[in-house]
């Protein structure tokens, strides 16, 4: 993509997530989004978003009629999310969805491993996932700014493992899963007050389309 292109479309999508068309429902701002977005502007968005979750979404996006096809797929998970596992912080972008865990509910600080009522959350959101089998799950482990920089990207990798490992032992199909581990270097919230702390030690599910669903979508939409 020609640099001095990448601006405009950058704020394009940024104010068609965040709400700049007000008259689009979810999914055709999904199918908006990936109109106009690929893998490449994906990535240039996380960076400028700081928000590695959106950046991967956009960069998945179908776009057009199968898009918009995905999106309302996408509509009734994240609804079906929000009703059963109320610990999670639920987000419909463009074509995927995004689920929060902070860290005080997966993990105790500093630690990696699970507790029993993160695993009750988990144990929910598996039964979700199970009705799902057409999506793939990329886990994002985070932390705060306390320690070194490779000692918070080591452990932010561990929890999304755990996690990933906890969902397997669920029925969660381990080729859906994917992990990766930012440390502190993707905060979302200030990590100079102890509350911004601990929201900063987070883990984020990234919910996308597979390629069947993909698949599935151009079929039903007439586009192969």
């Amino acid at each position: 993509m020609n640099s001095q292109h990448k601006g405009p479309i950058i704020l394009l999508l940024i104010v068609v997530i965040f709400g700049g068309c007000s008259s689009l429902n979810k999914t055709q701002k999904g199918a908006a989004i990936g109109t106009a977005a690929g893998g490449a502007t994906g990535a240039i968005v996380g960076k400028a978003t700081g928000n590695s979750a959106l950046g991967a979404i956009i960069g998945a996006t179908v776009g057009g009629v199968s898009g918009a096809l995905i999106g309302r797929k996408m509509d009734k998970q994240a609804e079906e999310i929000e009703k059963k596992v109320p610990d999670a912080k639920v987000l419909r972008v463009g074509e995927g969805i995004v689920v929060e865990f902070s860290s005080n509910v997966l993990f105790a600080f500093d630690k990696s491993a699970l507790n029993s009522d993160s695993k009750e959350s988990l144990n929910k959101l598996s039964e979700v996932l199970k009705n799902y089998p057409d999506t793939d799950i990329e886990l994002q482990g985070h932390t705060d700014s306390k320690g070194s920089d490779g000692y918070n990207k080591k452990l932010s990798t561990e929890r999304a493992s755990i996690v990933s490992n906890y969902l397997t032992q669920n029925g969660i199909s381990s080729n859906r899963i994917s992990v990766v581990g930012y440390g502190e270097s993707l905060p979302k919230y200030i990590n100079e007050t102890e509350d911004g702390r601990a929201l900063n030690r987070r883990v984020e599910f990234l919910i996308t389309a597979n390629e069947k669903m993909k698949t599935d979508a151009e079929m039903e939409g007439g586009t192969k």
